[in-house]
């Protein structure tokens, strides 16, 4: 039911690129109603994110970026002249006790969500989203969680001299992470479209489904709808930014897909349920 502007998005997130960042953005989604006008408005968005991309290359970044580092990211990761100047060459990538070492020459611009537009984060408790409004930070860790491979790309930037710059790429197992059980559990989770692991009926709190989307309600839904509130279904790999948060064995998460330029968020929170997790709630914005 939220699926109806993701392709909308797709190019406001270019256009509002160059001085705005991923802080307090959020998610919408698309539901097409032909294949045929589908694939023409999708390469119609190609076309538009990609000669906005030109533009976006060609704008120098604001020095007030590099304060927040949601601001500065999302320049980063639209910004090909930005990024290969934002990274200490040659880039240190490390796999277990193996480093190798890569050179500016073979670096390759990597827009990370920002095609998709819109991006996940994971936290313990709602105190926690709020570290990513924080001018303090000094380290932020980017993940791209590989859900099938059971493998995290970690990105480590550290802020110094005022700029924000990655120094270094990780590789490590799910068991390594602080989250190990839980991405096993998404794994399962979105490959199985949440079969199993949804508490049925669903606790749902956001704008009212059958009042055009204008009044906030506390309600229960079907269990089955609870993805219709996402843009998609994530299969492969979801992001993760660690702003400096600690998760802790407290049987809560909560998973966050956030957009880039909208005004959509939607908030899945997780609780363990014996051995397992299980959807116990979803919050629309």
């Amino acid at each position: 039911m939220r699926k109806a502007f993701l392709l909308i998005v797709c190019v406001c997130v270019a256009m509002v690129a160059v001085t705005t960042g991923c802080t307090n953005k959020k998610v919408e989604g698309t539901d097409s109603t032909s294949q045929d006008s589908t694939a023409t408005e999708e390469a119609d968005t190609a076309d538009s994110v990609d000669s906005v991309t030109e533009v976006i290359a060609a704008t120098p970044m604001p020095k007030a970026a590099d304060q927040l580092f949601d601001d500065f990211f999302f320049n980063f990761i639209a910004n090909k002249k930005l990024q290969s100047n934002r990274i200490k060459f040659p880039l240190p990538v490390i796999n277990g006790t193996k480093t190798t070492e890569l050179t500016r020459e073979n670096w390759k611009m990597d827009y990370f969500f920002r095609k998709q537009g819109y991006y996940t984060l994971i936290f313990d408790n709602e105190k926690q989203m709020k570290f990513s409004k924080s001018t303090d930070l000094d380290s932020v860790i980017v993940e791209k969680i590989h859900l099938k491979k059971g493998m995290i790309e970690q990105y480590w930037f550290d802020h110094q001299d005022g700029s924000w710059k990655l120094n270094q790429i990780r590789n490590i197992p799910f068991g390594e992470s602080y989250n190990a059980s839980f991405f096993t559990f998404l794994s399962r989770f979105f490959a199985n479209g949440g079969k199993g692991f949804v508490k049925s009926p669903l606790a749902y709190t956001g704008p009212d489904p059958n009042d055009e989307e204008t009044n906030v309600v506390n309600t229960t839904i079907p269990a089955n709808e609870w993805s219709s509130f996402l843009p998609e279904l994530p299969h492969d790999m979801i992001y993760n930014i660690l702003y400096g948060q600690k998760y802790s064995e407290s049987g809560r998460r909560i998973v966050t897909f956030r957009g880039l330029s909208n005004g959509v968020e939607t908030q899945l929170i997780f609780k363990l349920n014996g051995k397992d997790w299980r959807l116990e709630k979803v919050v629309a914005y």
